[in-house]
């Protein structure tokens, strides 16, 4: 706790991740109570310079989320392909090892793309003629929630959707 002058204690906020490490270590069930529930998981391995697998991933996303057990709307999944096609699209074009891509559907929807390059990606304002420069943006604008998470070896770039704010 932070006291804030005059007796106030204001609680520090915690980041997501840091609160779903304290869950998995002992603690929360985000089932919503669902004895044995386990969340719905996609795992891929993209090969480097694989831009077929954009599509490939897609898929099977879309596959993911028409099981959801709360259905996803059309516009989620739709927001949810087009940022999963360019995180998987960043990585394949900045990165050279290729990619892991999880994806985890709990009460939301979270995915992770992981590289193996250590360069954190940054925003940036796409040229009117430049075809690069937008995917971060659309992640910024579309998802309740983002960032990246450093490895030893490597970065994951993440975001969340439903469910409303992390």
């Amino acid at each position: 706790m932070v006291r804030s002058g005059a007796g106030e204690s204001m609680r520090q906020p915690v980041r997501r991740e840091e609160r779903d490490r304290g869950e998995a270590a002992g603690g929360g069930n985000r089932s919503g109570g669902l004895v044995g529930w386990r969340p719905r998981v996609l795992e891929h391995k993209v090969r480097p310079a694989d831009l077929r697998a954009v599509g490939e991933v897609r898929r099977e996303l879309r596959q993911l989320l028409s099981r959801w057990r709360e259905p996803a709307g059309e516009d989620l999944t739709e927001i949810a392909t087009l940022l999963t096609s360019e995180l998987v699209t960043n990585a394949l074009v900045h990165a050279k090892g290729g990619a892991l891509v999880r994806a985890t559907v709990t009460d939301r929807l979270r995915v992770e793309v992981r590289d193996f390059a250590a360069r954190r990606p940054e925003p940036r304002a796409a040229t009117a003629d430049g075809t690069s420069g937008r995917g971060l943006m659309l992640v910024c604008s579309l998802a309740d929630a983002w960032g990246v998470r450093s490895h030893a070896v490597g970065k994951s770039v993440w975001f969340e959707l439903g469910g409303g704010p992390a």
